[in-house]
């Protein structure tokens, strides 16, 4: 059944205390995620460093702002103070169930979910919330529970769009939406109304996808892009690398690192006119990754040079109008 869909232009986005960055599309927004630096910063340690980079927004991981969570209020004046948008939190707050696919357990993942766009997302007036969705079953996802699945998010979708808020699921790699036929799947299943789409370029690639055609057959749907990039070794792959790939070497890697055509993403993003978030969405350095033993194994070192380099990636290289480092 064909549904009519929520235009982006027609959801208000916080964009008004911001200056454009981008040169061809000023509604493009840059932030970044507190993958980076999460495992050793705080949230206030992320807002002032990204408001020091230029950048408009901050996408935290939920145990960032675990402690705020019963007074949201008084972070956002954190924010508002740095002229940083909050863009949304990841899900997975402390006691919110991830499960997506199981029946007996997705009435709980519906209440909690909601729960939280109410009490947290909407006083922050977030507009849209990117949501992993748990971990994938042995075997892979079958056809029921991916319809569970969509049901799911449907149902989620459905009532956070009465707060603004645009449910917008991101398919990653050992989750239950990894490969091509899932994703398309989810989306086939879904209503357009309720359900948006967090693109992961660095996720689409590892599961065997090309971003920029997922990107570009959905651009409708997208409520935000996250910038990730991997190995060229993984573009086309037909079975994504596992967790013990990734546990002996880091299957992602900084910006650059041959996976992924950024230039081929922002001519789409920017060619299209696309509305919305842009967010770097890098993994912390760890022993044996990018350069590490090259800093000498110092972790806060590694951290400002993972940021240094993927800032300068997006200047340099993608001509986003950012102060140089």
């Amino acid at each position: 059944v064909s549904r009519p869909q929520h235009k982006l232009e027609e959801v208000p986005m916080s964009m008004a205390s911001h200056k454009s960055l981008d040169p061809e599309n000023p509604d493009i927004l840059y932030g970044s995620t507190s993958s980076l630096w999460d495992a050793r910063h705080s949230i206030e340690w992320g807002i002032n460093r990204i408001a020091a980079l230029g950048l408009q927004g901050i996408e935290p991981y939920a145990k960032q702002i675990e402690q705020h969570r019963s007074n949201p209020l008084a972070l956002k004046e954190k924010f508002t103070a740095a002229n940083v948008t909050l863009i949304d939190v990841s899900n997975g707050a402390k006691g919110q169930s991830t499960n997506f696919i199981d029946p007996e357990k997705t009435e709980k993942t519906i209440e909690d979910h909601v729960a939280f766009a109410r009490d947290f997302l909407q006083p922050f007036g977030c507009d849209l919330w990117k949501c992993n969705m748990g971990a994938r079953p042995i075997g892979g996802t079958t056809e029921e529970q991916l319809k569970t699945l969509a049901e799911t998010l449907n149902e989620i979708g459905r009532q956070t769009i009465d707060m603004g808020i645009r449910l917008a699921p991101h398919p990653h790699i050992w989750g239950p939406v990894e490969r091509e036929h899932e994703v398309r799947g989810m989306l086939d299943l879904t209503d357009p109304d309720y359900v948006w789409l967090t693109p992961d370029t660095g996720h689409l690639c590892l599961g065997g996808m090309d971003p920029v055609q997922v990107m570009s057959d959905y651009l409708p749907r997208i409520a935000e892009v996250h910038l990730k990039d991997t190995y060229a070794k993984y573009r086309g792959n037909n079975a994504t690398p596992t967790r013990e790939q990734h546990t002996k070497a880091s299957v992602y890697h900084n910006m650059g690192g041959g996976g992924v055509d950024f230039v081929a993403v922002m001519k789409l993003l920017r060619d299209q006119h696309y509305k919305g978030w842009v967010v770097l969405d890098m993994d912390g350095p760890r022993e044996g990754d990018d350069g590490f033993e090259a800093i000498g194994g110092n972790l806060d070192l590694a951290i400002d040079d993972y940021l240094a380099h993927n800032i300068n990636f997006l200047r340099v290289i993608l001509g986003v109008e950012l102060p140089p480092l």
